[in-house]
């Protein structure tokens, strides 16, 4: 079993939109001070104060901006270089890949993880590995052997989860580019916490070979930046959208890439008032904090006032069953990803005072012990929940169930959206007859379809990390993914900017955009519109 235990890296941007680049490859926008690179090998203060690395790169392996263009110009003529930040789930070589966890304390991966070695040869110099929830399991990077990262806008508030370093890597300026997973809103609820842009690729564009797996149906490498200009030319100037990975079974196949690219326009149209942008009323819920939900209707009048956009209602009926059906499904995939970690395979022996005799007598001493010792707390709950609803007497009732329902909300996206999934054969049209009385119709057609989904990343602004701690029920933190999870389910791109705010917190908010499955180029070019628009 070649299990995918993964490193990671980080870089840093420029914003300022322009239109797509003449060159095919055209350089990156990344710009690096002659002198910070000989630095990153020291712990600095802003380090030890957020807890964001697990691992920082030595002075030996972080070459000067001379040495590193040198190196650039023989590796990749198409990219400048820049400071990658790996999240500790993704493989790397020369760094121990520890998912945040004793299970797998010191790991050193054999291999690298496939995007590690793409973007390397675009020229990222990876500056450390970034703290997480563990096994990615979480929304505050609380849940951590290295204990909790914390927020640069605030040291008392929580900097989101799982991918809470890699936001603070990009935030402080660590990192111009950081990597990290996005299963349920991973990358997007960090990057709305601390102000920086999370993007979520469409499922299957990234490969994930080298990622440790925590729900195989949902994983997503992301990216998260200062901006999103250099995750866009990153992402698609440089043709990594375009690479398949036969070593990842869920990486499209490069015919499936040509039918996805042909069927998706690469750019906007030059006349925006041709767009058509849909405000979910569903994401309308009670629990959203009221400076947020104003910052998301500034965010619309923006797009309709100042861009010209059409901005319209649209409904996503399913939505309020989405949270449910993904805390089926995550845990179930998560129990049978996570059984190879038994002492034996992979992970850290149990106590010392486990004797061979013991051990070989009964193996599952040995793997309670191991398991027992080595998991946290919130990875032994989902393990839990996820081996019950596998269990015979439950899987009809939970795991199917869920399943049903994540068809559904497949179904509801796809009917609102104007360009037709690349993965089906026919544009799956409306069924009046299946939709509410109170539905509006744009014609005799039907409702208004639209090119992107705006809603908020998350409900609330970060909270304090002692709430957080309290908290008797998980129940309450994994609200935090009510508005990032149904485009997980779905597998839609969706990304995360940072949108200012009148309220009394001070946070900026996280505005996020949702395309169509391989719509990920229009939907970086409609994101730095609306960062423009909105930036703190």
């Amino acid at each position: 079993m070649r299990a995918a235990l993964v490193r990671r890296t980080a870089t840093r941007p420029q914003s300022t939109w322009h239109h797509p680049p003449v060159s095919r490859y055209p350089r990156l926008c990344l710009q690096q001070s002659p002198t910070v690179s000989r630095q990153w090998h020291l712990k600095s203060i802003q380090s030890i104060t957020y807890n964001h690395f697990v691992e920082r790169a030595t002075n030996e392996a972080l070459p000067d901006t001379a040495t590193a263009a040198a190196t650039s110009s023989t590796t990749s003529s198409t990219t400048n270089p820049f400071r990658l930040a790996v999240k500790d789930n993704i493989a790397t070589i020369d760094l121990p890949t520890q998912c945040a966890s004793r299970i797998l304390a010191s790991h050193a991966s054999p291999f690298e993880a496939t995007i590690v070695r793409q973007l390397r040869s675009r020229g990222a110099t990876i500056v450390g590995k970034t703290n997480m929830d563990e096994f990615g399991m979480g929304s505050h990077s609380t849940n951590s052997t290295h204990g909790a990262v914390r927020n640069p806008l605030d040291e008392t508030r929580s900097a989101g989860g799982s991918s809470g370093g890699s936001a603070v890597a990009v935030r402080v300026g660590d990192a111009d580019v950081a990597l990290g997973t996005d299963t349920g809103g991973s990358v997007r609820l960090p990057a709305a916490y601390t102000g920086t842009v999370g993007y979520k690729p469409s499922y299957g564009m990234l490969s994930r070979f080298g990622v440790v797996p925590y729900a195989n149906s949902l994983d997503t490498v992301g990216l998260l930046a200062p901006t999103t200009r250099p995750i866009r030319e990153l992402v698609f100037g440089t043709g990594l959208d375009k690479e398949h990975d036969s070593q990842d079974p869920t990486c499209l196949s490069p015919e499936s890439r040509l039918r996805c690219a042909g069927a998706c326009p690469a750019t906007l149209p030059e006349n925006l008032s041709q767009l058509t942008v849909g405000i979910p009323l569903e994401y309308n819920i009670e629990e959203l904090d009221p400076s947020i939900r104003a910052a998301w209707t500034a965010a619309a009048s923006a797009l309709a006032d100042k861009l010209g956009i059409n901005v319209v209602p649209v409904s996503l009926p399913t939505t309020k069953e989405a949270l449910c059906a993904y805390y089926v499904l995550a845990p179930a995939e998560a129990s049978s990803n996570l059984a190879k970690y038994d002492g034996v395979r992979y992970g850290v022996r149990g106590d010392d005072d486990i004797s061979a005799d013991d051990a070989s007598g009964d193996n599952s001493t040995l793997y309670s012990e191991t398991r027992g010792l080595g998991f946290g707390d919130e990875v032994k709950r989902r393990i839990l929940l996820g081996t019950y609803t596998l269990s015979s007497e439950a899987m009809d009732n939970y795991f199917i169930q869920a399943q049903r329902v994540r068809r559904l909300v497949q179904r509801d996206f796809d009917r609102v959206f104007r360009l037709g999934n690349p993965l089906h054969e026919h544009h799956r049209q409306f069924d009046l007859s299946d939709m509410p009385e109170t539905t509006g119709l744009q014609d005799k057609r039907g409702p208004a379809q639209v090119d992107f989904l705006l809603c908020p990343a998350a409900p609330t602004f970060p909270p304090r990390l002692d709430e957080v701690q309290r908290q008797r029920s998980s129940v309450d933190v994994y609200m935090n993914d009510v508005f990032t999870v149904p485009a997980s389910l779905a597998g839609l791109p969706a990304v995360s900017v940072p949108a200012r705010t009148e309220g009394e917190e001070g946070f900026p908010a996280g505005m996020q955009l949702i395309g169509q499955y391989w719509d990920d180029s229009r939907l970086l070019y409609m994101a730095e519109r609306l960062e423009a628009l909105m930036a703190p």
